[in-house]
């Protein structure tokens, strides 16, 4: 007679222990997403603005520099925000120091 309740004691227990692996599952998701979002955006955003802050530490007088507008000149003065770059013979601008994306290689501008 009691061998018909055994079976839904059974899954009643088996029903609970799911129950708590879905806990854990969802855990573990939470902290794969969490690891894909630090390798795939923020990691390298981080090298980026590392790289960026070191570039424009390292910038000096006659360097042959490219902005964010597209314009490209040679630097006369660097200042602590501000630089002013030769972009024609006596024609010189003054931009942001941020505004730098790279250093072009030497002789470049002449050969444009």
């Amino acid at each position: 007679m009691l061998e018909f309740l055994i079976p839904a004691a059974m899954a009643e227990g088996g029903a609970g222990a799911a129950g708590g692996g879905g806990a854990i599952a969802q855990i573990v998701m939470l902290v794969g997403f969490v690891l894909i979002f630090y390798f795939l955006l923020w990691r390298p955003q981080s090298k980026r603005a590392k790289a960026h802050k070191k570039l424009m530490s390292e910038l000096s007088r006659g360097d042959e520099v490219t902005i964010s507008g597209g314009l490209m000149g040679r630097l006369t003065q660097v200042g602590d925000e501000f630089i002013s770059m030769e972009i024609a013979e006596g024609t010189e601008v003054n931009v942001q120091k941020s505004s730098v994306v790279n250093v072009l290689p030497k002789g470049t501008l002449k050969s444009i």
